[in-house]
């Protein structure tokens, strides 16, 4: 059984797929149209993702490291200290969806050598 993405009830059909790119993004199943609607318009103020995966949340998370060491080694650091994981982890996934879209843009333009 599916469950709605937005309330947790049991989905009824009622589905959105960001863009209408399943090769890009996640299928989200709803249980009613009101419950799509919000899911939608998260989704889109998002680009794309409701919430983050497990694997996803710890991907971002083991990032951290690598992300601190080449702000350290680039003399950055200071302007870093005292911001919270959560500020790091929004610089990562911007960096990881500018990096994913531009890849994106790429490809469809024919751009990318073979």
């Amino acid at each position: 059984m599916r469950v709605c993405r937005v309330c947790g009830r049991e989905a009824r059909g009622f589905l959105y797929t960001h863009l209408l790119r399943p090769d890009l993004h996640p299928t989200y199943a709803f249980c009613s149209r009101r419950c799509q609607e919000a899911g939608a318009a998260i989704a889109k103020r998002l680009k794309g993702m409701i919430d983050k995966t497990d694997t996803e949340k710890k991907a971002i998370k083991e990032t951290r490291r690598p992300f601190a060491e080449i702000i350290d080694e680039l003399g950055l650091m200071p302007a870093f200290e005292g911001r919270s994981a959560a500020e790091i982890d929004r610089i990562i996934e911007a960096c990881v969806d500018g990096f994913r879209e531009a890849m994106r843009r790429l490809a469809l333009n024919d751009e990318i050598p073979w």
